[in-house]
């Protein structure tokens, strides 16, 4: 059941976005109503989303805070909530939340990490609006978690716990920092059983966008998925 968590401050937080650089990037189209932000220092390069929808728009994850972002969401309408695929892609969340007066949800083991924030925390699996279902894949954190998104066919926003391929692909990288690498395999072998080649044609990872080779998001997603060897994952060593 998802809830609302208050977890105190110690430091005070700034809700006003510095100035765009002169060098940022705007958000580029991937599917319809969904963008991509350019990768972002503050979460190590990670790749945030803006999905635009009727009942109220939503980011997943942090892109960048600055007057470019905050005109561009103020310009398609505010936000309904910010969605967190695991610690590493917090960034200025909270001073998105402050500015926007919006949700911020992210798994429960995760919530700590946010002091001052007033967060909606969920346990295994929970709809958090129209058309939007929250995910717990443990595995590369230990509140790491996908966001699904019912349109084009099923889109999958992986945040670090999939990523692209040096060979076009999707899959589970393995680093240092991993938390629990079986974990992260078995939540990876649970979505093949969840999803089918009908309800998951798209996956959006939150990092490794370079891999992508100038496409926005990995297609025949769920046929990505079939493809992985399982055995060969199991006995993956870490990457620095």
């Amino acid at each position: 059941m998802a809830r609302s968590q208050q977890f105190p401050s110690s430091t005070a937080v700034s809700v006003s976005p510095p100035a765009a650089s002169s060098i940022a990037k705007p958000p580029q189209p991937v599917l319809d109503g969904l963008w991509a932000f350019a990768p972002n220092r503050d979460t190590l390069g990670g790749t945030a989303y803006f999905l635009k929808l009727p009942q109220g728009n939503w980011l997943i994850d942090a892109p960048a805070w600055h007057g470019e972002t905050q005109a561009f969401v103020e310009e398609q309408g505010g936000l309904q909530g910010v969605f967190l695929t695991h610690r590493g892609a917090f960034g200025k969340a909270i001073a998105i939340q402050q500015h926007f007066d919006c949700d911020l949800v992210v798994q429960e083991q995760e919530a700590y990490l946010l002091p001052g924030a007033n967060v909606t925390t969920f346990e295994q699996e929970q709809a958090i609006a129209p058309a939007l279902t929250a995910i717990w894949t443990c595995g590369h954190s230990p509140g790491s978690a996908c966001l699904y998104w019912e349109g084009h066919g099923g889109v999958l926003f992986t945040g670090r716990h999939l990523l692209p391929t040096r060979a076009g692909g999707v899959a589970p990288l393995r680093t240092a920092k991993t938390f629990h690498w079986p974990r992260q395999i078995r939540n990876t072998q649970m979505l093949c059983d969840r999803f089918s080649s009908e309800t998951l044609a798209w996956i959006c990872p939150g990092a490794s966008s370079g891999f992508l080779r100038g496409r926005k998001a990995i297609a025949s997603a769920y046929m990505q998925l079939q493809q992985l060897d399982w055995s060969a994952l199991s006995e993956a060593q870490p990457l620095l």
